[in-house]
């Protein structure tokens, strides 16, 4: 794939994960470059964060369509156009298509607040803490039809304390998505990480489980 990568970056909200996204492709410009920065919210912080930063970005707002196909074919439409190689989803409040999720398999990407397989969909931080877990974190994961079920490439952990609520863990395991969100892109742009035959593979080898953040300071 011809670099650097042509990326979009989804969000619905503050945009704290394209923040760090944009200033790690400061630190590696020959990697990847974000071409457009699309929100389903004309409000979200996110797109002030594009503009500061000098990108492209667009509002859709999601109710302005009939259904949840059409408002795919609108974000289709615009991704198709910047002819983007690889799509980001941060924060993107909204659940997609099938059929969109098909047209990008293996070429889009998702970070969830939590260790998959453990509490997809919303509230993970309050479900952590009402399940009494010791370690909450987050997965980096291919997108795929089923919710929050793509193979994860990576995971970081945080200990959760007595004294933790659903906020404080949160900002913990904010804390660790900025981190671990741009290196995953950078192993895509870089050819590392792929899609194959339903799994995720690294350096040419399917994951059979997901790679460690603790442990990759050497990949």
């Amino acid at each position: 794939m011809k670099l650097p990568l042509r990326i979009a970056v989804l969000i619905s909200g503050s945009g704290s994960n394209l923040q760090a996204i944009i200033e790690y492709q400061k630190q590696h410009p020959e990697l990847y470059e974000i071409v457009l920065v699309l929100s389903n919210k004309a409000d979200a912080y996110g797109l002030v964060r594009a503009q500061n930063a000098g990108i492209e970005h667009l509002a859709i707002d999601h109710r302005n369509y009939p259904d949840r196909a059409a408002f795919d074919a609108a974000l289709q439409k615009e991704l198709d156009v910047k002819q983007v190689d690889l799509v980001v989803l941060a924060g993107f409040m909204r659940i997609l298509t099938d059929g969109f999720t098909e047209h990008y398999l293996g070429r889009m990407l998702n970070i969830h607040p939590s260790l998959l397989p453990k509490y997809p969909g919303l509230d993970t931080h309050q479900k952590a803490i009402d399940a009494g877990d010791s370690k909450h974190g987050l997965s980096v994961h291919f997108v795929t039809p089923e919710l929050d079920g793509g193979p994860v490439v990576l995971q970081a952990t945080v200990d959760v304390s007595p004294k933790d609520n659903a906020q404080s863990l949160q900002h913990k395991v904010h804390l660790k998505e900025h981190l671990a969100y741009p290196r995953v892109i950078a192993w895509f742009a870089q050819g590392k990480l792929k899609y194959q035959n339903g799994q995720a593979w690294f350096n040419q080898n399917p994951l059979e489980k997901p790679l460690q953040y603790e442990e990759i300071e050497s990949i």
